[in-house]
């Protein structure tokens, strides 16, 4: 494998012919237009050397692109380097925990060194051990400079129990990488080992059957937002369950999170069963990083519990959103399962939302798409060969896919943000190989918590 540092940034077509050089030429093939049936001809990639390609550029975005005080994710970065709310320099603990993952996918596949990976992660448990938590948990974003927390909102100014999990999820699979390797690597370990522990998830129950999104030194919990099911904070009850030193009680996730059965559904969309109720108004389901978030980590194959069948949770929803590229009621330019599908929270035209199949004012986010590759691999790498071959350097940049775009209103921002970005490299991972569900699914408190709140899975030892 190449290393990323050997040679300068170039652009998307010419890098990925580099990368495919030694595999397979580029070659024309026909493929069949699913929405109509016509034949079109585009360019093809060879599939390992497209997805090496996108996960080693999209790498870059937490390699050079980090905040270089804390080493961890900027929340975005604009390659026209304007910043309206002169936030060039905040970190966002989720996105550092899905980078985290990134990094593990890096250091397997040469990007960078083993050594160079290390070192990095010791710096950044280091950086995380030092700043200012609230009952172990970090709050959503700091200033990576000063390490001090910056508030999101009024009343959202500690701790963030979400983040924190996304950022735990990624600490369990370092420390599952790292704890049989050498000296240094097992040192990094054992750091990430005790941020975990350090976490008092239990404390964020307040007392009742639930937990609470938000924590306060200053306003407690005047936040009030219960965390309940289904969205994309899964993984928090899962890993507030797992814990060996502060867990929270089986019946916080039963009474909380699945709504004491209320969680369950019947409903359909487009005649595809939702499996699970979402957070979402009647007869519409949420953006699809809410079948990503969670489940970097967190294998949703043969996942079940008394609710639901994980696997058919998350396909189920990116179907959904393929069922309505195909109908595309609006009839955007560009769209279709063979073209530009996929909805999500990201960058939109008119500031930043979260899009879905009944909120689309015709954007695009390759995040969604791609980052559901294990549901969907034909029509995740379908897209991908899309963009390449009609949309090029318009959507393609320096840290990979930009976050967002729009063919029907010619709309191509050179933006970037954290949390659309890891996804795309953990989860076209998992597609390849498994590598980060194998890693986070093998951790025996992960199992145990699973156990513990009736789950069942192929990982159970």
């Amino acid at each position: 494998m190449r290393n990323r540092t050997a040679y300068p940034y170039l652009t998307g077509i010419a890098l990925a012919l580099l990368l495919s050089s030694s595999c397979q030429n580029r070659s024309t093939t026909s493929t069949e237009n699913a929405s109509n049936g016509d034949s079109i001809s585009q360019p093809v990639i060879n599939e390992d050397s497209l997805l090496t390609t996108i996960q080693q550029q999209t790498f870059q975005y937490f390699w050079e692109g980090a905040e270089p005080t804390s080493g961890l994710a900027r929340e975005r970065i604009h390659m026209d380097g304007v910043y309206p709310d002169n936030d060039r320099n905040v970190v966002t603990i989720g996105g550092s925990g899905f980078g985290l993952m990134g990094m593990i996918v890096a250091m397997e596949r040469g990007f960078i060194t083993a050594d160079q990976g290390t070192q990095k992660l010791n710096h950044i448990m280091d950086y995380l051990a030092k700043i200012e938590r609230f009952r172990g948990a970090w709050a959503h974003w700091y200033d990576g400079e000063l390490g001090t927390a910056k508030p999101f909102s009024e009343k959202d100014n500690g701790g963030d129990i979400v983040e924190t999990a996304f950022l735990a999820q990624g600490l369990l699979t370092v420390r599952e990488y790292l704890k049989d390797k050498n000296e240094a690597a097992r040192a990094v370990a054992q750091k990430a080992d005790r941020l975990w522990k350090e976490i008092d998830w239990n404390h964020y129950t307040n007392g009742q059957n639930v937990l609470y999104w938000h924590w306060s030194p200053k306003f407690n919990f005047q936040q009030n937002h219960p965390v309940r099911g289904y969205d994309e904070c899964l993984i928090t009850y899962i890993l507030a369950a797992s814990s060996p030193s502060h867990p929270i009680a089986a019946s916080v996730y039963h009474e909380g999170w699945a709504r004491s059965g209320g969680i369950k559904s019947t409903a359909k969309k487009y005649d595809i069963p939702l499996a699970i109720k979402h957070n979402a108004k009647e007869g519409e389901v949420g953006p699809l990083f809410w079948e990503h978030y969670s489940y970097l980590g967190l294998s949703p194959k043969g996942l079940k519990d008394q609710y639901a069948d994980y696997w058919e949770v998350t396909s189920n929803h990116v179907k959904i959103n393929l069922a309505y590229a195909k109908l595309n009621p609006k009839g955007y330019k560009g769209y279709g399962p063979d073209k530009g599908w996929g909805w999500t929270a990201s960058y939109s035209i008119k500031g930043y939302d979260a899009h879905h199949p009944d909120n689309d004012p015709g954007v695009i986010s390759p995040t969604a798409a791609l980052s559901s590759m294990p549901y969907t691999p034909h029509q995740s790498i379908q897209f991908a060969q899309y963009l390449n071959s009609k949309l090029g350097d318009k959507v393609w940049g320096k840290y990979g896919y930009y976050d967002a775009y729009s063919e029907t209103a010619n709309w191509f921002p050179q933006r970037y943000l954290a949390i659309d970005q890891g996804p795309i490299i953990v989860m076209i991972e998992n597609y390849r190989t498994g590598k980060i569900w194998d890693l986070f699914m093998q951790a025996p408190e992960i199992q145990q918590g699973l156990k513990k709140l009736g789950f069942t899975s192929p990982y159970f030892k």
